[in-house]
């Protein structure tokens, strides 16, 4: 006679259906759901003709973008999840969104090339991003590389590709600027540094290690950006987002000369890896006088 299962027995081996989820796994991804909610009204405030509120938006999402993940790895929260969260926030905010914004506020006016210049924005903020997880999976990295992004990131992207509507508040462009096919064209080359092998400053290590004398001299300057920022928000956007593009000279020079350090690895003149004898390289910088 077979004996029937013990019920018992089978309700100790399922797993339970509702399990707690620790609170340092949470408040990350609210800071994440935050930065897309401020994304997501940036839309809203362009639609309304709010040109203001929908940069500050974008400039909120931004900061919370910067905050997410530090918190995460503060609080030991870092998660797959997270990582998918924060990956499909940032496509929204900074991929969709401030295309969309130059789109209502100048790009419709050149017809199918702005929807077009405003679609390749787009889209190379996608694969900015899936380039990036990508390489997050990559073993061979030196300890160097994470002082450098691969391309322009994508909040730094959406911040810089504004600058035309920056400028346009301030009035301190030429009025052939302001043209809808020359901000057409601007878009797109902002498209090309989010998808490009150009390295750019990280900042990622920065901020980890504070000297002690240094502490509060930081607080006030940090008051101070934020009082600069929230007084004269377009000059302080243009002002930060022409900055910016000057720093990418510095940081492909930055980033040759580590490479070249490295005995590991070769570089040619366009960044990328290839075979060239490091030796070969060095005496051919020699030869022109680099």
């Amino acid at each position: 006679m077979t004996q029937s299962p013990d019920p018992n027995l089978e309700k100790k081996n399922q797993p339970p259906r509702f399990r707690r989820v620790p609170l340092r796994l949470i408040i990350p991804n609210m800071v994440t759901l935050l930065a897309l909610c401020s994304g997501l009204t940036a839309v809203r405030m362009a639609f309304e003709g709010r040109w203001e509120f929908a940069v500050g938006a974008v400039l909120v999402a931004a900061v919370l973008d910067g905050l997410d993940g530090r918190v995460a790895r503060m609080m030991k929260g870092t998660s797959r999840f997270g990582a998918e969260l924060d990956s499909l926030s940032d496509f929204v905010n900074f991929g969709v969104t401030p295309a969309l914004m130059l789109y209502l506020w100048i790009l419709k006016d050149a017809g199918n090339l702005g929807w077009i210049a405003a679609l390749i924005f787009s889209i190379s903020a996608a694969l900015r991003l899936a380039r990036f997880n990508v390489a997050l999976d990559d073993p061979n990295k030196p300890a160097w590389a994470s002082r450098f992004f691969t391309g322009v990131p994508a909040p730094a992207g959406a911040l810089t590709v504004l600058l035309p509507l920056y400028l346009d508040f301030l009035g301190l462009f030429p009025h052939w600027f302001a043209d809808e096919a020359f901000v057409a064209a601007y878009t797109i080359a902002i498209a090309y540094l989010l998808i490009s092998r150009l390295p750019t400053f990280s900042g990622k290590t920065l901020g980890t290690r504070v000297r002690r004398d240094l502490v509060l001299p930081l607080f006030v300057f940090a008051v101070l950006i934020v009082a600069l920022t929230v007084s004269y928000p377009f000059r302080m956007l243009a002002g930060g987002a022409v900055l910016y593009l000057l720093t990418i000279p510095f940081s492909w020079r930055a980033h040759r000369k580590l490479v070249l350090a490295d005995a590991g690895m070769a570089i040619d003149d366009d960044g990328d890896e290839c075979d060239t004898d490091l030796d070969d390289l060095a005496d051919r910088d020699k030869d022109h006088g680099g």
